[in-house]
């Protein structure tokens, strides 16, 4: 349901960092601004620029804060004290030109700067995770907030300082009301813009590694399918930003039908085309393979903070819809075990695919809104 009035929000969103913090964030300042409401993106981190290019495109205004590197690491420090005071003043600045009500922070400590001005300016505070253990910034900032909202169910909800309840992820507007494809017509479509040539009829892999790649996934996975027999499956390959080449020479000598790009922004084509995923499971991924209904092997990135990206795939696994391997056992023989007994009982994808769905639960981005423009219109 679309809240009432949405013009008169004014929301400030800190989204900055990895993509997995980014694009929920984007998703739902793209909404509001569909609505006639006001959305600001206040971003930090190594792709803040970059950020700020991709959300002028989608006419939402944008600042790019300084860098706070992570103050693990001892050479780091000063910078992250100087990314924080000075992206603090900024964020104030911003907060104040933009005549901003609410600030919504999505997680990391990119959102220190505009948490800490909104809370200087008096302004309400709400806090959004995307993953299913609650990251230690949002720990951190929850002691300010009004609320804090989890994609999934939190296994450490007892150790924030506000209330807390499982709300969903902002989904990509362009996923969630865009065009669900058939797997024949996502593999026609890929085959007409691509010139691929891909069957449906065949078992369909999707390979991605996130925003960034995986080169686990990129390089040891193509040993094990280089060896398989003709027309045993096909594979979609997305390698990540500056990975296509060295993916390209893995598959060297492969059989069986491949398909390999870079990246793409028609991941619903994907999904559409897929009959099983090998992917990281980063909170967006987790919930896009939920929402389309996918079976997948998910390999967790194993430097993620505190291991969230294990958690976050135990939410499909519990459900049956996900296998997990650790990155580290991760072997040409690993990966035909899993994928080997799958390719046997091919059944098996639709059956895990309905599972998978049941981990969804919706699109959070307009109830997200409406509960924020409820509490805006409780101010007035």
């Amino acid at each position: 349901m679309n809240g009432k009035n949405f013009r008169d929000l004014r929301l400030a969103i800190s989204c900055g960092g990895t993509g997995g913090h980014f694009y929920p964030g984007l998703s739902i300042a793209k909404i509001l601004k569909k609505e006639g409401g006001s959305a600001l993106l206040l971003l930090s981190g190594i792709h803040a620029q970059k950020q700020k290019k991709i959300a002028e495109e989608c006419g939402i205004d944008a600042v790019a804060l300084p860098e706070m590197p992570s103050p693990r690491r001892l050479k780091n420090v000063l910078k992250f004290f100087d990314g924080l005071f000075t992206g603090y003043l900024l964020a104030k600045r911003a907060l104040k030109e933009h005549d901003i009500d609410i600030v919504l922070g999505m997680g990391s400590f990119t959102s220190l700067p505009p948490v800490f001005a909104a809370k200087k300016l008096k302004k309400s505070i709400y806090l959004h995770d995307g993953n299913a253990r609650i990251g230690m910034a949002n720990r951190f900032l929850s002691r300010y907030a009004e609320h804090i909202w989890t994609a999934f169910e939190a296994v450490n909800a007892d150790k924030v300082k506000c209330p807390c309840s499982v709300i969903g992820m902002p989904i990509r507007p362009e996923l969630a009301t865009g065009k669900f494809y058939s797997k024949a017509e996502a593999i026609a479509e890929l085959n007409s813009r691509f010139n691929a040539a891909l069957d449906e009829k065949m078992i369909t892999i999707l390979v991605f590694g996130g925003s960034q790649g995986a080169q686990t996934i990129n390089l040891i996975l193509p040993q094990y399918l280089t060896e398989l027999p003709e027309n045993s499956c096909q594979v979609i390959h997305l390698t990540g930003p500056g990975k296509l080449e060295e993916t390209e020479k893995a598959y060297a000598g492969c059989k069986i039908k491949h398909f390999i790009l870079e990246a793409s922004s028609d991941m619903q084509l994907m999904y559409g085309a897929a009959d099983f995923t090998v992917s990281r499971s980063g909170g967006s991924t987790v919930a896009e393979l939920a929402f389309f209904g996918k079976a997948a092997l998910l390999v967790p990135y194993p430097f993620a903070a505190e291991n969230h990206q294990y958690d976050n795939a135990r939410i499909l696994e519990k459900h049956g819809g996900a296998i997990i391997a650790d990155n580290r056992e991760c072997s040409k023989e690993k990966f035909a075990e899993i994928i080997g007994a799958l390719l046997n009982e091919p059944q098996k994808f639709a059956e895990m695919g309905e599972k998978s769905r049941t981990a969804h639960t919706h699109d959070a981005v307009y109830e997200i809104l409406n509960i924020l423009n409820g509490g805006f219109q409780e101010m007035l």
